[in-house]
């Protein structure tokens, strides 16, 4: 999955209004935040004019810098699918950033809550893709007919922003939020599930705290890998056979602490777990 740092993103975005050395000291904020384990003031404050492409571009210098290190990609992630969330926000689109293959986590292995700054957890319906897909030009039928099976998923969600104080600008530069990664073990052909209406229940050391079904991820999951092939596809990337696409919540986040369990039990689909060392394991 090639990444081109400099190359700009859709046209519809607006032009860049940063120069180069804001987009590189942005960038390197943000990156000190992983390892000082110490959140930083939203950028769209302390880099008045941020738009959404330097965002991008921003968000990418991150990725170069980790893929230069020996990191894999191992897929991409979809935010910002409710609409409710895109009410709250004042757009009108999704984001979209990327998955590395260490960052994601067995279930049969306590997730360490320490790694993260301010995580949230989150369930999805994930796929991996059965045949690589490239836009522009991807609909409905061709990202089906490239989707080997679905997953249950959930989703650690992360943020190098001072207490989740973020705008669209925020959360793109900071690879839209993401942490982490556990994937349910039993691939589920697409056949025997309707994506729209596959619902769950998301419980927190046995109680409920969410319950969603996929119509709130843009209509259907489908549509939100029809939306990022297409945008990446712009951009010169490919979608890779045996990617994980990450296409949005079912729900709203729940907060997680260490020794919490999180699972998500889907219809048809089964269930994903993930368990949250205790802070005397870490």
């Amino acid at each position: 999955m090639s990444i081109n740092p400099s190359c700009p993103n859709r046209s519809d975005h607006v032009s860049p209004q940063l120069g180069e050395a804001d987009r590189a000291d942005a960038a390197l904020r943000l990156l000190q935040a992983y390892e000082s384990g110490v959140a930083i003031p939203p950028l769209t404050t302390t880099q008045p004019g941020l738009t959404v492409e330097d965002a991008y571009d921003i968000q990418l210098r991150q990725v170069a810098r980790w893929t230069a290190q020996g990191r894999k990609i191992a897929g991409h992630k979809v935010g910002l699918t409710s609409a409710a969330i895109q009410r709250q926000l004042g757009v009108d689109s999704p984001d979209y950033g990327h998955l590395f293959a260490d960052s994601f986590h067995l279930e049969s292995q306590p997730v360490p809550v320490g790694a993260y700054l301010n995580p949230r957890i989150e369930p999805e319906i994930g796929f991996v893709l059965r045949t690589p897909l490239a836009g522009p030009g991807v609909t409905v039928a061709s990202a089906l007919d490239a989707i080997g099976y679905a997953v249950a998923s959930l989703e650690i969600i992360d943020s190098r922003i001072e207490d989740w104080r973020i705008s669209l600008p925020d959360t793109i530069a900071d690879n839209a939020s993401s942490g982490g990664v556990v994937l349910g073990s039993v691939p589920v052909p697409l056949d025997t599930l309707d994506l729209r209406t596959t619902g769950v229940v998301l419980r927190r050391n046995g109680r409920i705290e969410q319950t969603g079904a996929g119509a709130a991820v843009l209509g259907s999951p489908v549509n939100a890998l029809v939306w990022l092939a297409n945008t990446v596809g712009a951009l010169g990337v490919r979608l890779e056979a045996g990617a994980v696409v990450l296409p949005g919540a079912l729900t709203a986040a729940v907060d997680v602490s260490p020794g919490d369990t999180v699972t998500a039990t889907f219809a048809h689909l089964g269930s994903v777990t993930a368990t949250f060392a205790a802070a005397s394991q870490e």
